[in-house]
């Protein structure tokens, strides 16, 4: 049965939220590992203050326990504290490498095997999870469609997955501040984005033939709810360090549950699969691939 609440403040007179005790503090780090699988440390009290703050004043919310009551009380208030204390730092082709590995081995290598095998190209199906603001699935988008050509029969499906209801909505937009552009290798950039004029100006944004190659989705990564089917690239970067040895071992599980015989994993710079048996190997730092892949390219 919903709960109702009561305010006692009066108008006008609502004060800065109380210090967040101790009680409280391990409340919402309960409350978030057991919605997401991240585990707050301790040392991360100033930054649930910081981050919850503004909704207890929008709320009028008189304390942090009143708060929580309605966190656990409301389904969608949970999401919104979800997406507030889910940390969002992203660029287009953050960990270069990872992009050049593709561009330089693993792309032309499929292309080869797709003209090898009839020319009528494949489906290369990616999962970006973690994809925040949509840096990630657009630079692989730009690579992807660079490297396997639509004219040559390549078809492209790219889905990009986050926790956060608001991060996936100004995703969703494909829209970045120009001064995004430094990150985008030249030769992507004039091909795959839109200067923005007029009103727009100081934006850029995704053009059509890379939007049609992305969709969004809410996923999240503590339970997997509408993922379906198997992936030729998995990326699920600076997304696991957030996460407790025992929920990264459920997270890692089912994202090789999704990986295609021949798929690779791509990791974060700091993470890895050491620990998680020898069902997998390193094809370079942080990318995995299974031990007996079935071929080299992707899946029909």
């Amino acid at each position: 049965m919903r709960r109702v609440f009561r305010e006692t403040v009066a108008p006008g007179a609502f004060p800065e939220p109380p210090p967040l005790s101790e009680r409280e503090f391990l409340t919402v780090q309960r409350l978030l590992y057991r919605e997401s699988g991240i585990w707050l440390s301790s040392a991360k009290k100033a930054l649930v203050v910081g981050r919850l703050s503004r909704r207890l004043r929008e709320l009028k919310s008189p304390s942090f326990s009143a708060y929580l009551q309605r966190v656990e009380a409301d389904g969608l208030e949970r999401v919104r504290m979800l997406d507030a204390l889910c940390t969002h730092e992203t660029h287009f082709f953050r960990e270069p490498r990872h992009f050049d590995f593709l561009a330089r081995d693993v792309l032309p290598r499929w292309r080869a095997q797709g003209r090898t095998e009839g020319g009528d190209g494949r489906r290369v199906r990616v999962w970006s999870a973690g994809c925040s603001t949509g840096e990630e699935p657009f630079s692989l988008a730009m690579v992807l469609r660079h490297h396997l050509p639509l004219a040559e029969g390549w078809d492209v499906d790219i889905l990009a997955t986050d926790l956060s209801t608001r991060i996936l909505e100004q995703a969703r937009q494909t829209r970045f501040p120009l001064d995004k552009a430094r990150e985008i290798p030249t030769p992507y950039l004039r091909a795959y984005m839109l200067k923005g004029m007029g009103p727009q100006e100081g934006w850029m944004k995704a053009g059509p033939e890379l939007r049609g190659l992305v969709r969004f989705q809410r996923v999240n990564l503590n339970d997997f709810h509408g993922v379906a089917g198997r992936f030729d690239l998995v990326f699920c970067r600076n997304v696991l360090i957030y996460f407790d040895q025992e929920s990264r071992a459920r997270a890692v599980e089912r994202l090789l549950g999704h990986l295609a015989p021949a798929g690779l994993l791509f990791l974060g710079h700091s993470e890895s699969l050491v620990g998680f048996g020898s069902r997998m190997r390193a094809v370079i730092p942080t990318v995995y691939a299974q031990r007996a892949p079935a071929d080299g390219g992707p899946t029909r």
